[in-house]
Order: structure tokens, then sequence, then C-alpha cells
């Protein structure tokens, strides 16, 4: 039997940093999540309305993924994160305004906010996590998503509880931001510096010397939007992207849209629309810090392959069931069979490579992730204008049937040492 890796103080410090404020981006998200159908009745918004509202989220956040991967490679994770913990408390902040004075414009701008922080802070955090699961050797991005997925439980039952009693969404969304904004300064202190940057002499190019000065300032430049381009020639690596985008969207689909979803579809109550959101963040919950065993045995072809069958399931039975009884343990399937496809992608688009293509690859599967997770599901509000909203969840049926075609593409590679990696000793632990 194989020893099981020892992780050291700074390591373990690292690692736990990176949990803690997954599971506070997941309860922050969550809290919005719950709490828009009271938000819809605030602002008497349509359903297309709502999609427009939610559209802030999408610009935000692409803004944020998009410069994110560069950001981390010029200066490092650290102050990415911290830029992004701040705008994430900013927009909370500013929807909690916006819904007290019921001005749409004021929750599309704090979502906007809010969006940029979550795509800035989650991506250079799958960097980050992909470095910790390099140097202690065993998975630690399904718990990282885990922890985020722990959160929105959390951010559920808060959300569920204080629509029962018809607590204020602003002072709600407050508090939320408080909370928020301790664990990312925690967190920024935690977190070791460097991680993802590239020197400037590694920036020059495919191997051209260029200056020791502004020559391989600019150069480094010029590599960091062509490294984000060229990583995308590899085949593979595009067959992940189709993966994450499928898998991602899924799980952002019923982020956004579940708690209406039965409400509008299904004809439930507001805490009954909270509730099966709930039963969701659970599942995601149970199969993300579950999973780990079952990728060790089967391998993650196998398993993502199983997650989207097991998700277009929920899925299906969730639009075409007449029952919203039915539909809403349906979503139990929905939040398992999404689950482990995003950490899952992300960790394979970061194997067989050295830490600098490790941390160019990771970066452009979460650009894609996070594209289809926080940009796709909102457009998906205009098309329920015209057919409904349970109808436009066919969509997200026919993504994860393409996804189980690909999976092939997430065989294991071999991993290559992380030069300089925080040391690990050989022994027993209790490794999360």
């Amino acid at each position: 039997m194989k020893p099981t890796p020892v992780i050291d103080a700074r390591t373990r410090r690292w690692r736990t940093a990176l949990f803690l404020f997954m599971l506070a981006t997941g309860v922050s998200l969550a809290s919005w999540v719950a709490r828009t159908p009271a938000v819809r009745d605030a602002l008497d918004a349509s359903t297309g309305s709502m999609g427009l509202v939610l559209f802030g989220l999408s610009v935000g956040s692409m803004a944020g993924v998009l410069v994110s991967g560069g950001l981390v490679r010029r200066h490092g994770g650290r102050p990415v994160i911290a830029l992004g913990a701040g705008l994430l408390v900013a927009g909370l902040l500013v929807m909690a305004g916006g819904a007290a004075l019921e001005v749409s414009g004021g929750v599309f701008a704090g979502l906007a906010l809010f969006g940029a922080g979550l795509g800035l802070a989650e991506v250079a955090f799958n960097i980050e996590g992909a470095a910790v699961e390099r140097t202690v050797g065993r998975p630690v991005l399904p718990v990282l998503h885990g922890c985020f997925s722990l959160g929105t439980v959390v951010g559920a039952l808060l959300g569920m509880g204080l629509t029962a009693v018809r607590f204020p969404v602003g002072w709600h969304l407050a508090g939320v931001a408080v909370a928020v904004a301790a664990a990312g300064v925690w967190t920024v202190r935690a977190v070791p510096a460097g991680t993802g940057r590239e020197d400037g002499d590694a920036g020059c190019g495919d191997g051209d010397s260029g200056s020791e000065d502004g020559g391989s300032v600019n150069g480094e430049r010029g590599r960091g939007w062509r490294a984000q381009l060229e990583v995308w020639r590899d085949r593979r690596l595009v067959l992940i992207g189709l993966i994450v985008l499928a898998m991602a969207f899924a799980e952002g689909s019923a982020n956004d849209w579940l708690p209406l979803l039965m409400v509008d579809g299904h004809g439930t109550g507001a805490t009954a629309g909270s509730l099966t959101f709930l039963l969701f963040a659970v599942a995601m919950t149970t199969g993300r810090f579950t999973g780990g065993p079952l990728l060790v045995r089967y391998g993650p072809a196998a398993v993502v392959r199983a997650s989207a069958v097991v998700a277009a399931v929920g899925v299906a039975l969730v639009v075409f069931s007449s029952s919203a009884l039915l539909a809403g343990a349906a979503v139990v399937l929905w939040g398992l069979g999404a689950s482990l496809g995003f950490p899952v992608t992300i960790s394979a688009a970061g194997e067989g490579a050295g830490e600098r293509d490790a941390s160019a690859r990771v970066a452009a599967v979460s650009t894609a992730g996070y594209a289809a997770f926080l940009v796709g599901p909102p457009s998906l509000g205009f098309l329920a204008d015209h057919v409904g909203l349970r109808a436009a969840m066919i969509v997200v049926l026919v993504l994860l049937g393409g996804a189980a075609l690909l999976t092939g593409a997430l065989r294991r590679r071999m991993p290559v040492p992380v030069a300089g990696a925080p040391s690990v000793r050989s022994d027993r632990s209790d490794l999360v």
C-alpha cells in the first residue's frame, strides 16, 4: 500500500483558506438565488425582464473571467483573489440597496460587480486548487468545489428561512456581504504569493531570448494573451472545454432558474421553490464530497459519463413530469449528476503538463466553464418568454447528452512534478 502524504503546515493553511472562501462564495451566490422570487416580485419583473437583470451577472462575470488568467500570470493568484473578494462584497451591498429600493438598475449593477468578483476569484481559485492538487498528489478540486456547494446549502437554508418569515432581501444580502468580507481577509492572508505567476524571463515567447529589460516584459505581456489562445490547439483540451461547457451550463441553469422553474413551471410556492434549490445544493455537495473514491476506482472519463447521464435523467423528469412532487425529487438526480463535471474537467485539463503550462490550461478551461455557468443560463430567460421555462430547459438536456459522448478526452495522463512546491512528507494523515 502506498503511504498517504502528509502536507506541511503551510500547504494545509493554503488548502484551508481556499476551502473557506469557496464556502463563503457559495453562501453568497445561494443567498441571491434563494431570494430571486422575492426580488422578482419586488421589481414586478416578467421572466424576460428578470433575464435582463440576471444579464448583469453575465456581463460582470465574463469581464472577470476573461482577465483573470492574465492577471494571475502577471501578479499571481493572491492579489487577484483579493480584488475578486472586494468586488464580491461591493456587489452584494449594491444588490442589497437595489432590492431594498426596488430599482432594477441597482440590482443589475450589483450583479455585475458580484459577477466580476466571482469570475476573478474563482478562476484564480481553480489555478490555486490545481497547484495544491499537484503538490499533495491526490484529488483536491472536487472537495474545493464541494465547499462551494456546501456554501450553497447553507445559503439556501438561510434564504428559505428568511423567505418564510419575509425578512427584507436588502438586509439579508448586506449581512452576507459582511461575512464574505471577513472570510476574504483571512483567506488573502493565508494564500501564498506567486502561484501561477510567470517570471519575465519565462515570457519572452517560444524560445526567443529577448532583452533582459523591457524586452522580456513586453514579451511576457504578448505571451500572456498568446498562452490563452495557444493551449486550444490541443484537440484534447478542446474536447475537455466542450464537456465543461455542458456540465457547467447544467449547474448554472439550476442555480439561476430552479426556484422560478418550480414556482412558474410547476405552480409551487416561493418557499417550496427555495426548498427545491436546497435539495439540489445538498445533492451537489454530496456528490462532490463523496466522488473522490469513485474517481480513484473508475477514472474521470467513466465518472463524468455516468454523471452526465444521471443529470440528464433528472432534467428530463423536471421538464416532462406533470407532478411537482416528482419534479422536486428529480432535482436530486440533477444535482448529483452535475456535481463532479466542473472540478473533474478542470483537474484533467492540468494533467500531464508542467506548472506554467498547467496554469494556462486550467485558466482556459475555467474560463470556458464559468462562461457557461454564469453567462449561458440567463439567456434561457429570453427563450422561456416564447416556449416557457420548462421547455427552455431542454437545451440543458441536449448539452448533457453531448457531454456524455465526449468523455473519452478525460482519460488520465501522467502528472508532471511541481518544481519548488511546498514540501510534502510521505506518511499517514487525515487529508481531506
